[in-house]
C-alpha cells in the first residue's frame, strides 16, 4: 500500500497539468520575447565591452584559466568561446540566441531552441564577465533552464520550481534590506533618495522624487509588503497565487514607470504567469490563441522525468544553501560549499537581492581629455546623466553595460576600479570598439595624449528650480577622481 501511494505521488507530481497548458505556451513565448531582447541589446556592446579591443578581452580570460586550472576550466567555465573569442565569433552567437528566440517564439523547433539559448545565454553570461554579473541575468538563465523542460508540457514539479524562483527573487529582495541594517530602509526613507540616485533614472523618476514624504515612506512600506509578505501567497490555492500574481504585475509596473531596470520587471512579470491558470489567460488572451498549447503532448518518459528531477532538486539544494549561508552570514562544509559554486556557474541556484543598501547621494563621473594639459574636452555617454539640461531618457528594456557600470565606479572598490582602469587604457589607445560604447568621442582622429576625471554630485532639481533654469539636474563639483570620498555605501 505504502509504495503505492509513493508512486501515485510520483506520478501527480511528473503528471501534466491540463489547467495550465495555455499559460505554459505563453510563458514560453514570452520568455523568448525576453531572450529576444537580452541577445538583441547586447549585440553592439559586446565588441567594445569583451571582444579582444575590448574593456576587459575574454580570450585574455580563458588563457589564463587554462594556465592555472588545465581542461577543469571548462567546467569551471562553461561556454562556446574556448577556441573563438573573437568579435565575430561573440556577435556570431547573438546573432545566434535572435534567432533561436524566434524560432521559440513561433513555436519551431522549441526544444531545441530553448536549449540553445540558455547555452548561448550562458557562454555570454561568462564571457561578459562583470559586465553580465546582473542579478537579472542569472534570472533569465534559471527561467530559460526551467523552460528546456517546460516545452514538454507543465508538470506539477516544474511548475513548483517556477513558483520557487519567483519566490526566491522577491523574498530575498526583502530580506537582503532588513538584514543589510541600512538605515534608509529601517527608517523607511529610502525612497526619498532612489529616484535620484538610481543607477540609470529616467524622466518618471524625476516626477517621482517631488512626491511628498509621506508617500515615499507608504512606497517603502509598500515594498516590504511584496516583497516579504506576498512572495508565501504564491504556495496558497488559487485565489491567494492570483492575488500574487497581481500585486507583483503591479509593483513591477510601478517600478518601470519610475526606472530603467532593463528587461529585469518585465522578466517578473512573465515569471507570474505560471500563478494564472488557463481560466484566466483565455480572458487576457485573444480568442484566437485559445487553442494555442493545446496540441498533442505525450506524458514525459522515464528518462526526460528523471533529468527534471534531478535538476529541480539540485536547484532546490543549490539555492536553499545560498539562502543559509546569505541569511546566516556563515559557510557550510567545503563540498557542499564545492558543489553549489559548480551549480551556480551553470547558472542555475543562485541569490537575488535587489536593492539592499540605499544610496544616499550620487556621484557622477566626466572623463575628459587634453593633449596640453590645459584644454579639456568631455567623452559623453549614451545614456548616464550628462549635461544637467537633458532630460533623463526612458531605455527600457534595453540594458547600456557600460554605462550601468559607470554608477558603481565611484565607490572605488578594488573590483570597479580595476575595469575602469581597463577603460580608460583603451581610450588612450583610441580603441574603436570601446568608443563606439560611446555617444562622443572628442578625439575622432587621434586619441589624447592626457585624461582625468572629474567627480560630480548630481541632484534632481525642484519644480521651482526647473521651472526658471529649465535644468533636470543640479551638480556640484567635487574633486578630481578618485582623489575624492568614496560613494558610500
Amino acid at each position: 500500500m505504502e509504495a503505492a501511494n509513493k508512486r501515485a505521488f510520483w506520478q501527480r507530481l511528473f503528471q501534466l497539468q491540463p489547467d495550465f497548458r495555455l499559460s505554459a505556451w505563453l510563458l514560453l513565448r514570452l520568455l523568448a520575447l525576453i531572450y529576444l531582447v537580452a541577445f538583441a541589446s547586447l549585440y553592439g556592446q559586446i565588441a567594445g565591452l569583451i571582444g579582444p579591443d575590448g574593456i576587459l578581452p575574454f580570450e585574455q580570460v580563458l588563457d589564463r584559466a587554462y594556465r592555472s586550472e588545465g581542461w577543469q576550466a571548462w567546467l569551471q567555465l562553461p561556454n562556446l568561446f574556448w577556441f573563438n573569442a573573437s568579435d565575430l565569433a561573440l556577435k556570431t552567437a547573438i546573432l545566434a540566441g535572435c534567432v533561436f528566440s524566434l524560432l521559440l517564439l513561433f513555436d519551431r523547433l522549441s526544444q531545441f531552441s530553448a536549449i540553445m539559448l540558455f547555452v548561448l545565454y550562458l557562454s555570454l553570461y561568462h564571457a561578459g564577465q562583470i559586465f553580465l554579473s546582473f542579478q537579472w541575468d542569472s534570472l533569465l538563465l534559471e527561467a530559460g533552464f526551467l523552460g528546456i523542460f517546460l516545452v514538454s508540457g507543465p508538470s506539477l514539479w516544474l511548475i513548483l520550481l517556477y513558483e520557487w524562483l519567483l519566490f526566491r527573487f522577491r523574498f530575498m529582495s526583502g530580506m537582503s534590506k532588513l538584514l543589510s541594517g541600512d538605515p534608509s530602509w529601517s527608517g523607511f526613507s529610502a525612497l526619498q533618495h532612489y529616484f535620484e540616485t538610481q543607477p540609470l533614472p529616467h524622466i518618471g523618476a524625476w516626477y517621482a522624487h517631488q512626491f511628498p514624504s509621506w508617500l515615499h515612506q507608504l512606497g517603502v512600506g509598500f515594498t516590504f509588503f511584496t516583497e516579504l509578505l506576498v512572495p508565501f501567497l504564491i504556495f496558497m490555492p488559487r485565489r491567494w497565487r492570483i492575488a500574487a500574481a497581481m500585486i507583483t504585475i503591479f509593483m513591477q509596473l510601478l517600478i518601470i514607470a519610475t526606472s530603467n531596470h532593463a528587461y529585469v520587471n518585465l522578466l517578473v512579470i512573465v515569471l507570474c504567469v505560471l500563478l494564472l491558470d488557463d481560466r484566466i489567460i483565455r480572458r487576457l488572451l485573444p480568442r484566437w490563441l485559445h487553442q494555442a498549447g493545446k496540441g498533442e503532448v505525450r506524458e514525459p518518459g522515464l528518462i526526460k522525468s528523471g533529468l527534471t528531477l534531478i535538476s529541480g532538486l539540485l536547484i532546490v539544494f543549490v539555492s536553499c544553501t545560498a539562502l543559509y549561508m546569505y541569511a546566516t552570514r556563515s559557510f557550510l562544509p567545503e563540498p557542499v560549499m564545492r558543489v553549489a559554486n559548480w551549480t551556480q556557474s551553470w547558472g542555475i541556484g543562485h541569490i537575488y537581492h535587489i536593492f539592499p543598501t540605499m544610496q544616499t547621494s550620487r556621484q557622477e563621473l566626466v572623463i575628459q581629455g587634453s593633449n596640453d594639459g590645459t584644454n579639456w574636452q568631455d567623452y559623453e555617454f549614451k545614456f548616464k546623466p550628462g549635461a544637467v539640461s537633458e532630460p533623463p531618457g526612458f531605455i527600457v528594456p534595453h540594458h547600456p553595460r557600460l554605462d550601468w557600470m559607470m554608477w558603481f565606479v565611484p565607490t572605488q572598490s578594488g573590483r570597479q576600479l580595476q575595469w575602469f582602469r581597463q577603460f580608460q587604457h583603451q581610450l588612450k589607445k583610441g580603441s574603436p570598439a570601446v568608443l563606439d560604447l560611446l555617444a562622443h568621442n572628442p578625439f575622432p582622429d587621434k586619441p589624447p595624449r592626457f585624461l582625468r576625471v572629474q567627480a560630480y554630485d548630481y541632484r534632481f532639481t525642484t519644480p521651482e528650480q526647473r521651472q526658471q533654469s529649465g535644468d533636470w539636474w543640479r551638480s556640484d563639483y567635487l574633486g578630481l577622481f578618485p582623489y575624492v570620498a568614496p560613494r558610500r555605501p
